[in-house]
């Protein structure tokens, strides 16, 4: 009696262990928005170079662009674009300036399936297909709040004597803009 062989076919060890490695490492994060829970204090350059050197007071603004704006304008009783972007604010019976900057951060990846494929397709004298996906790009946006005196003091630093009062005084702030739908509901409270 005659045993049957099954044919042997095997891969190349290295085609092997790159397919494995590209499917483990398929998408390479190039730039990653930060994940913040709450609010965080960063040194402004450092957080996106379009911001000022002094500390900033960033969190995610998940509402539509100008609403931060808008909101402002609503509760201080202001145009912020008059003003020159200081909003005086008083904390502790002292008197602070408040400057906001909406800010959007991305992240960005480069997917190594597509281009996996489309170097396939090439080498058998194929145009590429899916040159439009290599890298994709989502973004998220934050509202960044610096703090001053008259003298132009960071206020924000830990070392600044308001620091906490200010801190507690942003993170209301915050509080009030992310569970307000209607900015004039904070007009008429304040007035």
């Amino acid at each position: 009696m005659m045993k049957f062989q099954r044919p042997s076919f095997s891969f190349p060890k290295s085609i092997v262990l790159a397919f494995l490695a590209l499917f483990t490492f398929s998408c390479i994060p190039l730039q990653i928005a930060p994940n913040i829970d709450g609010a965080k204090i960063y040194k402004g350059k450092k957080f996106k170079k379009q911001l000022p050197k002094q500390h900033v007071y960033v969190f995610e603004d998940p509402k539509d662009t100008n609403e931060f704006y808008t909101y402002i304008n609503a509760k201080f009783d202001i145009d912020y674009d008059i003003g020159g972007g200081n909003v005086p604010i008083t904390i502790n019976n002292k008197k602070h300036y408040l400057t906001f900057y909406e800010v959007e951060r991305n992240t960005k990846t480069v997917n190594l399936v597509p281009i996996a494929v489309d170097l396939a397709n090439e080498s058998k004298g194929n145009e590429p297909v899916f040159e439009a996906i290599y890298t994709s790009r989502s973004g998220s946006w934050y509202i960044a709040l610096t703090v001053t005196d008259d003298a132009f003091n960071d206020n924000l630093k830990e070392t600044d004597p308001s620091h906490k009062s200010i801190l507690r005084y942003l993170d209301n702030l915050r509080l009030e803009y992310l569970s307000t739908a209607n900015y004039m509901e904070i007009y008429f409270k304040n007035h």
